[in-house]
């Protein structure tokens, strides 16, 4: 009671002191004269405000936003969950909730680099041939059981099971998996090939759960859409509607060792069709979607959300049977029908504005989810066109037709464009032969069924133009489009294209480790195919996200299909502070690639 007091009297007094000190500086301002006290006034407001504006300006230069824990993202995807296993995910439904729900032993990075994940180092023989991959002994998959190397070796032998029919089993074709230690395998390959890498960001499986499980059973388990793996979010809850379908995912976040999720939860809510998660965007039951078509992303855009886009490594382009055109077979011909398309329009008209045109066989600059620009390669001209075709000895007849004498036969620039008959095919084939009939060329068109276009025109090589989609993986491997030995079915190189120097180039690519150099070659390469115009590239279509501005992601500079957006989950997030730099969290990796 005694030290209550005194600590109670020290306390007054201390304030009298203070306003003792303020009484005598008040004071001593007021007992000056009057001309001398205005001025002192006048300081000490300054003085003052000074002060103030300093520690403001100080505060504001030395604190930044962060991210903090908070928010709830409902996404919206088209399709039903049915195979949520990195084995056997195909749909984009599977794929999205993949993503979620497992990591890999390496990942992609914002910058669009590949990092270790589960792994601690994946480290490269000095053939091209070996990789040894480490395995991180601090983390663990959702029911806390830890991920050891046999883990991975398990989910790459189903991979490789014939049985299984995994669609990513090309992938692991030859590889030959052998175990060195709890934490450490390696793959080896019988040949160099460095896109393999990317092989390695694939969602490991629990051993534990799915071993037990003939070959048979398995695509039928539970585990497919009750799923456990080690991804940055797990399943909190699923819900199920009347007929027993998955409606959807609610997720919770899972920090480990490296990742600590900002979100609070994700819920992935499914749709049967666009039309109803549309419905769903306008009545704001979920607020983020890659689902929506270029119509209705022009419907549900406003200041609330962002669209954000990135090229896909997936480029349209006509390609050329030079062996079914004698016209087709002159470069000046093959010159003149690539100018005279409008990509511009293509772009447009066809994808809403939402890809980037292309003259070349890779999409040469990209840049992050949040922003795509691409350098102008349209290239349109038609009075460029008309002038090619006439300096390469071509000239109009009474019809406004090009002709030209070619191996002593008189050639008319004509050609039949063959492709398939879904929406994107049918526009882009219905305005490039509009393109080219102004030019005074003789265009027909033919559509097909997806089945009938692969089995009747593209194994057979039976076209003379074929306008086609080629889907390269993120490193853009162009072997099997444009290499000499894919000329024939199965392979890709529909064009049938032969240059022996591309080749040598395409194969040196395939060994070649060093990212910049192995950029620099395909850059040549592609400059090299466009040069010769063995097809008319057309356009790379671009994934369009769009949710609400409350949720900020993680930019990616390149992705390889429409889930890798999910790479970075756990930094994307919805609610931020202003704190200093030094009540920051730092974060550090001891982690690499060899």
């Amino acid at each position: 009671m005694i030290f209550s007091s005194n600590r109670h009297l020290n306390s007054m007094r201390l304030q009298l002191k203070r306003y003792s000190i303020v009484d005598k500086f008040i004071s001593l301002i007021e007992n000056q004269k009057p001309s001398d006290r205005l001025l002192m006034r006048v300081l000490f407001f300054v003085t003052l405000f000074a002060g103030i504006f300093f520690l403001f300006t100080i505060n504001q230069q030395n604190s930044s936003p962060t991210p903090t824990r908070g928010g709830v993202l409902k996404e919206g995807i088209v399709g039903i969950p049915r195979f949520v296993n990195p084995a056997l995910a195909i749909t984009r439904a599977d794929q999205d909730a993949t993503a979620l729900l497992y990591s890999g032993l390496l990942k992609i990075n914002p910058e669009g680099d590949l990092e270790p994940d589960i792994a601690e180092s994946v480290i490269v023989s000095e053939d091209g041939k070996t990789y040894t991959v480490i395995v991180r002994k601090d983390r663990a998959f959702h029911d806390g059981k830890p991920i050891t190397a046999r883990d991975a070796i398990y989910t790459i032998s189903l991979i490789q099971n014939a049985d299984l029919k995994s669609p990513l089993r090309g992938n692991w074709s030859e590889v030959v998996i052998e175990e060195v230690g709890e934490y450490e395998f390696t793959a080896t390959l019988p040949d160099p090939y460095s896109p393999f890498m990317e092989n390695f960001t694939i969602g490991i499986m629990p051993q534990h759960i799915w071993s037990s499980l003939p070959i048979e059973q398995l695509p039928f388990s539970q585990h497919n859409t009750e799923p456990v793996g080690s991804g940055p979010f797990s399943i909190k809850q699923v819900k199920r509607n009347e007929a027993g379908l998955i409606s959807s995912y609610v997720l919770k976040p899972e920090p480990n060792n490296q990742t600590d999720p900002n979100l609070d939860s994700i819920e992935l809510i499914f749709f049967q069709n666009e039309t109803d998660l549309f419905a769903a965007f306008l009545n704001k039951e979920i607020n983020s979607s890659i689902y929506l078509g270029n119509e209705n992303i022009a419907k549900v855009a406003n200041n609330n959300r962002h669209v954000l886009t990135q090229p896909l490594p997936r480029v349209f382009g006509i390609f050329f049977n030079q062996n079914r055109s004698a016209a087709l077979r002159d470069k000046s011909a093959r010159e003149a029908l690539s100018l005279a398309v409008n990509r511009d329009r293509l772009v447009s008209e066809v994808l809403g504005g939402y890809g980037v045109p292309i003259t070349k066989p890779i999409i040469e600059t990209t840049d992050g989810l949040n922003l795509t620009s691409a350098e102008d390669e349209s290239e349109y001209s038609m009075q460029a066109a008309i002038d090619t075709l006439l300096a390469g000895g071509w000239k109009q007849n009474e019809d406004k037709i090009w002709e030209k004498k070619i191996d002593n036969s008189l050639e008319t620039l004509s050609l039949t464009i063959k492709t398939s008959n879904n929406d994107i095919f049918e526009k882009t084939v219905d305005l490039v032969a509009e393109d080219w009939k102004k030019l005074g060329v003789e265009v027909q068109t033919e559509q097909y069924e997806q089945t009938g276009l692969v089995q009747s025109v593209i194994r057979t090589r039976d076209f003379q133009a074929l306008l086609f989609g080629l889907d390269m993986n993120r490193t853009q491997d162009l072997y099997p489009f444009w290499h000499s030995s894919q000329k024939s079915d199965p392979g890709l190189n529909v064009a049938q294209y032969t240059n022996i120097a591309v080749d040598r180039l395409l194969e040196k690519t395939r060994n070649t480790q060093g990212k910049e150099e192995r950029r620099q070659l395909l850059s040549d390469i592609s400059a090299v195919i466009a040069e010769e115009h063995p097809a008319v590239m057309l356009f790379a279509p671009s994934v369009t996200y769009v949710l609400d501005k409350t949720v900020i992601t993680s930019p990616i500079k390149s992705i390889g299909k429409p889930s890798d957006r999910f790479m970075n989950v756990s930094s994307w997030h919805a609610k931020s502070e202003i704190v200093w730099p030094i009540f920051q969290k730092e974060v550090t990796k001891d982690i690499n690639i060899n």
